[in-house]
């Protein structure tokens, strides 16, 4: 009598790296599925069933396994749900060779396998084994290669000028893949490096930007929401303000190239900006406390046992350090503690060195380690 086979529930997952053509009605994604289902159905004599649910990655790259349709599938598998992955190709499933040791760890640990209907090999045999690490290893090199070639052309074409995408600076527009100006946002940028001069304050200009409604550029994004049409926020005017693009200058890797757009900033009024700007960084540099370590910071508790952070104030020029309760743990039947950083250091301090000097002590802690 003929022994009924065990049923085997296949999970397809698939997988596009970017997003163009997913709008298609009929799409990539939709090919891989529709391959590897009919090759599920193909395999039913050996009780393959498809398992319910899609796992669909598009627009995720391969190099990492934040996808959410694999961290769906893997859940699915450890919760013991799928007994078997279908994929078109194995680079879908992953193309860097740690991920795939650490599915594999996965699918042994819970007594499955997965299948690529157009690469012929057995995970669960050695050879097979070793056939999958060579097709990795060729998909990993080849996701490599590809990561230098794409770095080496933006390289090369920023040290020429050209524009190579991003979030388009306030004062342009991109056409044909080239900035142009806009003017009337042109003149906002000379507006608010003028009023920084006059103002001599950041922080005043933004209150100045915000009480003549001004806002940010606004970024058409191709999927998503737009972003930008927002007030202007110090660290976004600060960064506008040492941007050299608007010199007509192209930035890679911080060295400044001449770029093919037009200028929108005179030059005098750029030097005088960034005079300024300098001067206020040596001001702030001059007046900056030099950092002092805090030697018990993450390592002492109050009598409570709740953590003590470092803490300071200042007073008549001086500046005195705490340990003091975190805040976040200090209520009205318990209150903060308070001590004083530089005794409680040299108090622990000096019992280190006690214990160091004592050769019984330290015998006893060898022992223990």
């Amino acid at each position: 009598m003929r022994e009924d086979k065990r049923t085997i529930r296949c999970a397809v997952y698939t997988r596009k790296s970017t997003e163009e053509g997913l709008e298609q009605e009929f799409k990539s994604l939709d090919a891989q599925r529709e391959a590897c289902v009919a090759y599920i159905a193909s395999q039913r004599h050996e009780g393959w069933v498809l398992a319910p649910g899609h796992y669909d990655d598009g627009g995720f790259s391969g190099g990492n396994m934040q996808r959410p349709g694999l961290v769906r599938l893997m859940a699915d598998i450890e919760a013991g749900k799928v007994d078997t992955i279908v994929v078109y190709k194995v680079d879908r499933l992953t193309r860097n060779l740690a991920d795939f040791a650490k599915i594999v760890d996965v699918l042994d640990a819970k007594e499955a396998s997965f299948v690529s209907i157009t690469q012929s090999f057995n995970t669960t045999t050695s050879m097979g084994r070793l056939t999958l690490n060579v097709l990795l290893s060729f998909a990993q090199f080849e996701r490599e290669v590809t990561g230098e070639r794409i770095r080496d052309k933006i390289a090369a074409s920023k040290k020429k000028g050209l524009w190579m995408g991003g979030p388009v600076p306030l004062g342009y527009i991109v056409q044909e893949r080239r900035l142009v100006v806009q003017e009337e946002e042109a003149e906002l940028v000379r507006h608010i490096m003028r009023r920084y001069l006059a103002l001599h304050s950041v922080k005043e200009l933004v209150g100045e930007l915000d009480a003549e409604e001004r806002v940010t550029k606004i970024q058409k994004m191709t999927s998503g929401p737009h972003r930008g049409g927002v007030r202007f926020g110090r660290g976004t005017l600060f960064h506008l303000l040492r941007n050299r693009i608007y010199l007509g200058e192209i930035i890679h890797k911080g060295t400044s190239y001449p770029g093919e757009h037009d200028a929108i900033v005179p030059v005098d009024l750029w030097n005088d900006v960034q005079a300024k700007l300098d001067g206020r960084d040596r001001c702030r540099n001059a007046l900056r406390q030099p950092k002092e370590n805090s030697l018990l910071a993450s390592k002492l508790h109050d009598a409570d046992g709740r953590n003590m952070v470092p803490s300071h104030a200042s007073k008549g020029g001086k500046r005195y350090r705490y340990y003091v309760t975190r805040h976040d743990l200090v209520d009205a039947n318990r209150p903060a503690w308070r001590v004083g950083a530089h005794g409680i250091e040299t108090i622990v301090a000096d019992r280190i060195a006690q214990m160091m000097l004592d050769q019984s002590h330290l015998h006893a802690l060898v022992l223990d380690s």
